[in-house]
């Protein structure tokens, strides 16, 4: 067989483990993504994985709620007309097969899975037509930043992406996920009267209204929410929630930025990271950074990203090298990836800190950092083709 990718929907974990060890005895198949919940918003979440899995299939458990789940489908099916979808429950009485078929069910296959079945609905999952269903999604998109350190520079970037954004009339908003850092607000002069806390404790009943109660509007017009200020009221979501709270960000707003800090192994930074558009690993041209960054790398690998997803920026980059820093070649080669864009040193970031507003807010006093910055979103964004990381920098 060649590549094949699948998804799981099944709030049982017997039923996920047994599709897993049915995919083990398949070569080049793996899992794109699980959902532990069968819910009414299921088709946004496979909308999501569908952008960085085409051609992935669908797998559906039934068994805990066959009205609810069929219910399910139907609308992953609207969302998503040529997906492949795999059907399966303990029974396979009529009426229940029939209306899974009228949902769009590709396929039935009865529980406990038997392998040659599950086998066989892979070959036909194989030889289905491949269309990029992802393509076609109207969801927003999520683009998170990671350092590979501290002090690279990772919310400052955060900060001005979602700003120049903003500036563009995207509906666009900035989560901080540095529960230790929580620099995102500071850096906009923002004082927060709720937190990601309250955006956990009233997930269940979120809607546009009431989460908009929740965040701080930037003057740009983006909305910022982060964790709490005090440290001894650290808390957060859980990865299952905050895949809960993108899937509700995403059908609402055009873009969203994530400022992930340095905690890639969190799982809740994992998590939005898994569900991002592209994840983009800010580090700059020491060589401890560029060692955090192999970490990072292998990490995300093993957990199943590919090269495209990960972005290398390389922060304050300059190609006067000495002795302590790395030249792009090196870093390059270090990394075995090329680096997505650089970013030239500037007095103006500093300043712009300083006086807690985004340096792309103020054009004039940014200069060629301005420029350089909107032509990195452009290219991030797929708006304009952007300068190679070369170009970028003096």
């Amino acid at each position: 067989m060649s590549n094949l990718s699948l998804l799981i929907a099944s709030s049982d974990e017997a039923f996920r483990q047994m599709v897993r060890d049915s995919m083990l005895n398949l070569p080049n198949a793996k899992i794109a993504a699980e959902y532990q919940e069968v819910s009414a918003n299921l088709h946004i979440r496979v909308l999501q994985d569908l952008e960085r899995s085409p051609g992935a299939g669908l797998i559906v458990d039934l068994a805990a709620d066959p009205e609810a789940a069929i219910k399910a489908i139907e609308r992953v099916k609207q969302a998503a007309p040529d997906l492949f979808v795999i059907a399966s429950d303990f029974r396979a009485d009529a009426d229940t097969v029939i209306a899974c078929m009228r949902a769009g069910t590709n396929e039935f296959l009865l529980q406990p899975l038997k392998r040659t079945e599950f086998r066989d609905a892979m070959g036909r999952l194989e030889r289905a037509p491949r269309q990029a269903t992802g393509g076609e999604s109207k969801l927003g998109k999520i683009y998170t930043f990671l350092g590979s350190k501290g002090g690279v520079g990772t919310t400052t970037l955060a900060v001005n992406f979602a700003s120049v954004l903003a500036q563009r009339k995207v509906s666009a908003g900035l989560i901080d996920l540095d529960w230790v850092g929580n620099d995102a607000a500071m850096q906009l002069g923002a004082a927060p009267q709720y937190t990601l806390m309250e955006v956990a404790e009233n997930l269940d009943r979120m809607d546009q209204a009431l989460f908009e109660g929740f965040v701080t509007r930037d003057p740009l017009g983006f909305f910022v929410v982060g964790p709490p200020d005090a440290l001894d009221q650290q808390g957060q979501f859980s990865d299952h929630q905050f895949r809960e709270f993108a899937t509700f960000l995403v059908e609402k707003y055009d873009a969203v930025v994530i400022d992930g800090g340095r905690s890639v192994s969190d799982p809740v930074v994992l998590a939005a990271a898994q569900v991002s558009t592209a994840t983009f690993l800010v580090i700059d041209q020491e060589f401890p950074s560029l060692r955090n960054a192999q970490r990072y790398i292998t990490f995300l690998m093993r957990m199943g990203f590919n090269q495209d997803q990960i972005r290398v920026v390389v922060n304050r980059y300059t190609k006067k090298i000495n002795a302590n820093i790395a030249s792009l070649d090196q870093i390059q080669q270090t990394l075995n990836q090329q680096v997505f864009y650089g970013i030239p040193p500037s007095p103006a970031v500093i300043a712009s800190i300083n006086k807690a507003r985004p340096f792309v807010a103020n054009r004039e006093q940014a200069g060629d950092l301005d420029r350089i910055f909107r032509a990195f979103v452009d290219k991030a964004t797929g708006g304009k083709k952007g300068a190679a990381a070369t170009n970028t920098a003096a």
